[in-house]
């Protein structure tokens, strides 16, 4: 357990699964050589949808959804998989992610923070 969560715990208040939820990370974004474009399929552990989870990157909310969903709920072999770090640079600043994941990413890879800023 982490200091937040132990902190929150002696304080008597709550510790939210958001708090505690593990996230997968790569080492480095070279890593993340996903396909820029075309039709991807994400692991129902990743993508619980209705149809299977094929997604097509090309088009642009597609590709939002499932690069929020391989950083929420993905294992690092599903972001090397899925992932591909130059799309990633450039969307990152339209993804809605948990302030925790944002956090874990941009102080690991100042680059998207730069992104976000841009």
């Amino acid at each position: 357990m982490d200091n937040q969560s132990s902190a929150a715990i002696e304080d008597g208040g709550r510790v939210f699964f958001r708090d505690v939820k593990p996230y997968a990370i790569v080492d480095r974004l070279d890593q993340l050589r996903g396909p820029a474009g075309g039709t991807v399929e994400l692991s129902h552990s990743v993508l619980w949808a209705p149809g299977g989870g094929l997604v097509d990157l090309d088009r642009p909310g597609a590709l939002r959804m499932a690069y929020r969903a391989v950083l929420n709920e993905g294992t690092v072999e599903d972001l090397v998989r899925v992932l591909n770090r130059d799309v990633l640079i450039a969307v990152w600043p339209e993804l809605l992610l948990p302030l925790r994941v944002m956090s874990m990413w941009e102080s690991r890879f100042p680059e998207l923070r730069s992104s976000a800023a841009a």
